[in-house]
């Protein structure tokens, strides 16, 4: 798989838009960043996983995931290797991505609405 794979899955789920941090591209949904091309150069996409997802990604590939270094990857961000990814594992791992934001983005407007009614 490569980069512009990872971009045409991520884009392809509802409401992601293409934006950048710090020169990187980024996929977000609800304004909130699920996936980045961060580390595009070192043939890497990353996703923003929770540590519970990140482990079983891992545990069923690990030549394909890894989590990213340092406190990052303790928090769940996931690298996906894309020359090693089969197309079901790169669909696999931004949906997971994608519905986790979606998920923390629902609860999120949902105690907001509980806060201020």
């Amino acid at each position: 798989m490569t980069a512009n794979d990872f971009r045409e899955l991520a884009l392809g789920f509802d409401d992601a838009e293409e934006s950048s941090h710090m020169g990187a591209a980024d996929f977000r949904v609800g304004g909130r960043i699920f996936a980045t091309l961060a580390h595009e150069n070192l043939g890497f996409g990353n996703l923003m996983l929770s540590p519970e997802l990140q482990q079983s990604l891992i545990a069923e590939a690990p030549e394909v995931f890894l989590p990213v270094a340092g406190g990052w990857g303790r928090m769940g961000m996931t690298h996906i290797r894309l020359a090693e990814a089969s197309p079901e594992q790169l669909f696999k791992g931004i949906h997971l991505a994608w519905n986790l934001r979606v998920q923390k983005n629902d609860k999120s407007r949902s105690t907001r609405r509980k806060t201020q009614g």
